[in-house]
């Protein structure tokens, strides 16, 4: 009987916000497209609920402070037209636009920023991404109307890349104030390029053009009489409709393919595919080092040398995705390109380390042991991206050179996590994205949330720790080098190919292009050719 009570109220929600803000509409819109999302999030609050998911839709209702140029990947104006940072790191000063509106008709100013990072912060609101994003944000000084002041703890460089993302996009404090926690993802109104129209849970998102928006950020082109007018977000978590429902015209934008129906849609002249490479984290397997066999690092890097990459880029992967060699992804920032190639495969070379570390196959069975103890791995395997495909390769790329590999399935998050914490694992696939490489400090600190390698080591620590301290680039990037290295010369990840997500749009649809995260479509931009 709960549940039932709690869905009718979430349809009430629903069919309420459908009819706040659509009952009004007479007009025939022009100009609409489908555009499929490919996860039903639990929530899509975007200072609550962390999927990137939500983004897709929400990167077109809100603005945010500044901007990732797309291309440059250099931070441009947004909301604020300028900022400063002190000498000392621990403070960052806006200057905000007076021109601004949200689509409630409420003047955007320093307090409305204000409003927001109160939200974003309140423990009781339980923000999952956005509140860890401001690293150590302490709080804000209002200096006027149009100017605030960000306070840190301690200098926090990914800062500026936070304030540039969705989720901490800029609300109207009056529409945050009228509704609840629960209520406000039915009713969200921004500033951006489109308003916030109706959602209905596992059936569609809506937003309609912001014909007022004249603050965007540089790279925004002009609206004109082929922009989009309307768009329409459907759920297409089944994957085998993604490809069909963009061939039959159901959707006219689709993300997430999988290779081989992007493959085979690259024949139809009707469709585009638009390869959009998600910064961030490979396709990696995270080794643990407290655990036999892999608590020998000659083990490890055996297992590096003997995995072909490329044949899992092949065929996995119809080559749309390049081999990974290191902890990040070639087009994050900071990228150490010394270590392309790094234990390219080598199969006497994994032999040889196997010898050296005492393996021998001593019954002929095939699989070599020491001391009488079998060389065997178990690798826990969550089921997206294509892990479980990956891993059935590994599986038998390994026993070729005498390593018995048994793999543990799990379906979820919650289940992988719990089988982490048990120890009994040697590898675990995961990634994850970002494009400021301080991602890594969570995966590879003593003390980091997510060190499910084990590893301990002083020297990558206080890279790390520096590394997220510095303002000045150059500084990061010989850091983040050296934090690669040691990362890779310890063996501690198997990288297997950087994350490119496959989309596909109807040939109608041109100047279809995506942030500088890779995730969210920069629909502002696009236009349809004909109709």
């Amino acid at each position: 009987m709960k549940r039932l009570l709690a869905w009718i109220v979430v349809i009430l929600f629903a069919l309420t916000a459908c009819s706040d803000n659509r009952g009004e509409q007479v007009e025939t819109i022009r100009n609409r497209v489908v555009y499929g999302l490919t996860l039903q999030p639990s929530g899509i609050d975007p200072h609550i609920n962390a999927s990137s998911e939500l983004g897709i839709p929400l990167r077109q209702v809100y603005d945010t402070l500044i901007y990732r140029d797309p291309t440059t990947k250099e931070f441009t104006q947004g909301l604020a037209t300028t900022w400063a940072i002190s000498e000392d790191g621990l403070s960052y000063t806006f200057t905000l636009r007076q021109d601004v509106k949200f689509h409630d008709g409420t003047v955007f100013n320093a307090q409305a920023v204000a409003t927001n990072l109160d939200r974003i912060t309140n423990p009781n609101n339980g923000s999952q991404k956005a509140a860890f994003m401001l690293g150590s944000y302490s709080g804000y000084e209002i200096i006027d109307d149009y100017t605030i002041r960000l306070l840190l703890t301690e200098p926090y460089s990914p800062l500026l890349d936070s304030l540039s993302q969705v989720y901490i996009g800029i609300a109207s404090p009056k529409a945050l104030n009228e509704y609840s926690i629960d209520r406000y993802q039915f009713h969200q109104i921004g500033t951006g390029p489109y308003r916030f129209v109706e959602y209905i849970p596992g059936e569609r998102i809506v937003i309609q053009r912001n014909t007022e928006y004249q603050w965007g950020p540089p790279f925004y082109q002009p609206m004109s009489e082929n922009s989009v007018e309307e768009i329409e977000f459907r759920f297409f978590t089944d994957v085998p409709t993604r490809s069909l429902a963009v061939s039959n015209e159901e959707a006219q934008m689709m993300g997430e393919l999988p290779p081989l129906d992007a493959r085979s849609l690259t024949g139809n002249s009707a469709v585009q595919i638009i390869q959009a490479s998600i910064p961030g984290q490979p396709l990696q397997f995270l080794m643990n080092t407290k655990r036999f066999p892999t608590d020998n690092k000659l083990v490890r890097q055996a297992l590096l040398f003997a995995t072909n990459r490329n044949a899992i880029v092949d065929g996995v992967f119809q080559r749309f995705s390049p081999v990974a060699w290191g902890p990040i992804s070639a087009n994050t920032l900071f990228y150490n390109r010394d270590l392309v190639g790094l234990y390219a495969q080598d199969t006497a070379q994994a032999q040889a380390l196997l010898a050296s570390a005492g393996y021998q196959d001593s019954n002929s069975d095939g699989i070599l042991d020491f001391g009488g103890v079998n060389l065997e791995v178990t690798v826990i395997v969550p089921p997206w991206g294509f892990v479980p495909e990956v891993a059935q390769l590994l599986q038998d790329q390994w026993r070729a050179i005498g390593v018995k590999v048994n793999l543990d399935p799990v379906p979820t998050l919650t289940s992988l996590r719990e089988k982490v914490a048990t120890n009994e694992y040697n590898m675990v696939a995961y990634y994850t994205f970002g494009l400021d490489p301080s991602l890594l400090n969570s995966f590879f600190m003593t003390d980091g949330i997510n060190n499910w390698t084990g590893v301990s080591n002083e020297q990558l620590d206080e890279l790390l720790t520096q590394a997220v301290q510095q303002t000045d680039s150059a500084v990061r990037r010989a850091l983040y080098a050296q934090s690669q290295r040691i990362i890779m010369d310890e063996a501690l990840i198997l990288p297997i190919r950087d994350y490119v997500n496959l989309n596909a749009a109807s040939a109608d649809v041109q100047g279809l292009a995506f942030d500088a995260y890779g995730w969210f479509p920069i629909l502002h931009n696009a236009i349809l050719t004909a109709q």
